[in-house]
């Protein structure tokens, strides 16, 4: 630890950053493809056409289907295709629980022609994607909560303290030195932090209030007991569903859920149905509530609530919950962005790049300021030394190359092999881990240097991106060009950003291999190369 506040804030900043900076650049970059998972999923799914049905066709056959599958349910849950969250009509179903618990569920994605499942690849899409950024993978739910939320306790810390020790933080938006080794990504750090500075406070503290429940158990407890029961109490009254009741076990039939969605639809107007959730259809005592579509950061969604019988409008649209519950639900609606358009999407999207790229060079910027030092020890670099410096480069290209695998995992396994959804996570960890190992094996047997390694990864990432386009084009019948036929911008825009990561890869490796060729070139600069490298004197020789 340094004397001095400033100091002593620089120190926490470093070494709070560094060591959970591999987790938190897996969190922020899955996290920023989060907000594309719809787009994902439809890209991941390439036999399910948009559906554009209209409302009512929807309504008969989410019906019709429920009926078959789950005629004694507790609760019918339909989402009509009228936003981009649900590009397919889907329903879902949960049966009678006992003893407290909740009852089997299911889900299906309907062909509202047929009113039968549609029949697409099984993969885990977006959604998986999106997932891995709070709950990891491999591990046990909670546990990966904790690890998230330790490593998102940290990345407060580190803005914060990154705020304290620059005392001239706005200037230093404005400046950047470039050929300047350290000071130059200090800048570029400084850059990235600024510019995004808002979204990076609300993203990570938006996110510690998302899994409060499991950081702060003991509050819960404190009133309410730690046994299972409990917790389940807690739960109940904190989120209590409006009119919810229970079965009076009297059949009734169930009120025409078109009546009740047109009343519903003359108050919001056409296409404002979200979803239509049906508690114990069939009974006496069934409701209907009808949720509206998310347009405010809020997001506890306005909804309507009618008695399942007569068809009754109970309860007039409104936003349930107190005003603690709204407070939390309004962190978690800006972290989500549910509400978003397309364009704030973008802005969100560009701004969680923003915030892995301030990660990043930051990860890079401790390497950097440490070679001199490191360079001039008798027997080369620490083996600490070189074990940040590896898995920087495994995490920072070697992770979007696994990402990349997942993609084409998705496009070359059999499309009838059961299992493929949870083989193209495990391609996906099975390519990271190699190129997290990569950079050591090359160093350490084969004596490569790390521009060397930095150059390889580079060029495989450019490879894996560049050919996604034409291995979607050799495997499926919607490839780029008829998807500018037929104005699929979902599919254009998947495509067309392949592309450009791999231009972005590329470029890099271009600039930096004629930045350092340029460098060996020039015998003052020469003298150099070690430091900029990474090379140890011996090595350079064997280069």
């Amino acid at each position: 630890m340094k004397s001095g506040f400033r100091q002593s804030m620089a120190w926490v900043h470093t070494w709070g950053g560094l060591s959970v900076g591999w987790i938190l650049f897996f969190v922020f970059l899955t996290g920023t493809l989060g907000y594309f998972d719809t787009e994902i999923d439809r890209w991941m799914k390439p036999e399910m056409r948009l559906d554009n049905t209209p409302m009512a066709q929807s309504l008969d056959a989410a019906q019709q289907r429920l009926q078959e599958k789950a005629p004694g349910a507790a609760r019918w849950f339909i989402n009509p295709p009228t936003n981009r969250d649900t590009p397919n009509l889907r329903i879902f179903w949960e049966l009678p629980g006992t003893d407290g618990n909740r009852g089997i569920t299911g889900s299906e994605i309907l062909d509202p022609d047929t009113s039968q499942p549609i029949s697409a690849r099984s993969t885990g899409g977006g959604q998986v994607l999106y997932r891995m950024h709070y709950a990891l993978h491999y591990l046990p739910i909670t546990t990966a909560y904790w690890i998230v939320g330790i490593c998102s306790m940290f990345m407060l810390i580190a803005i914060i303290t990154g705020v304290i020790i620059h005392k001239k933080i706005f200037k230093d938006f404005f400046t950047f030195r470039s050929h300047k080794g350290s000071r130059s990504w200090l800048d570029m750090h400084n850059v990235l932090s600024v510019i995004a500075l808002p979204f990076h406070v609300m993203i990570t503290y938006s996110g510690l209030i998302f899994l409060a429940f499991t950081y702060m158990p003991l509050i819960v407890a404190s009133s309410y007991g730690t046994e299972r029961d409990a917790q389940r109490q807690f739960f109940n009254e904190l989120f209590a569903e409006a009119h919810r009741t229970e079965p009076a076990n009297i059949a009734a039939p169930l009120a025409s859920l078109h009546n009740i969605v047109q009343q519903a639809e003359d108050q919001w107007g056409s296409g404002q149905i979200r979803y239509i959730s049906i508690y114990n259809p069939g009974d006496a005592n069934a409701r209907v509530n009808i949720g509206r579509i998310v347009t405010s950061p809020l997001r506890s969604t306005p909804e309507m609530v009618f008695d399942g019988v007569s068809g009754e409008l109970l309860s007039a649209p409104s936003s349930q919950g107190s005003a603690p519950v709204a407070v939390r639900e309004t962190f978690i609606g800006l972290h989500e962005g549910l509400f978003a358009n397309t364009t704030l999407r973008w802005l969100y999207f560009f701004s969680g790049l923003l915030g892995t790229a301030m990660i990043a060079t930051g990860m890079v910027l401790w390497i950097v300021k440490r070679q001199p030092a490191q360079l001039k020890k008798p027997n080369g670099p620490d083996v600490g030394y070189r074990l940040v410096e590896s898995l920087n480069l495994g995490t920072i290209v070697g992770l979007p190359i696994a990402i990349a695998a997942y993609f084409w995992a998705n496009r070359l396994l059999p499309v009838d092999y059961t299992a493929r959804a949870d083989w193209e996570v495990h391609i996906l960890f099975l390519t990271w881990l190699a190129l997290l190992l990569y950079p050591f094996i090359s160093s350490f047997i084969f004596k490569y240097s790390l521009k060397r390694n930095w150059l390889t990864l580079l060029g495989m990432a450019t490879f894996a991106y560049g050919a996604l386009p034409v291995i979607n084009a050799l495997t499926t019948e919607r490839h780029l060009a008829n998807s500018i036929a037929n104005r699929d911008w979902v599919y254009i825009g998947m495509e067309t950003s392949f592309i450009a990561t791999a231009l972005l890869f590329g470029v890099t490796a271009y600039l930096l291999n004629k930045k350092w060729k340029a460098q060996i070139a020039t015998p003052v600069i020469e003298k150099k190369r070690a430091a900029q490298f990474n090379l140890h004197p011996q090595q350079q020789e064997a280069n």
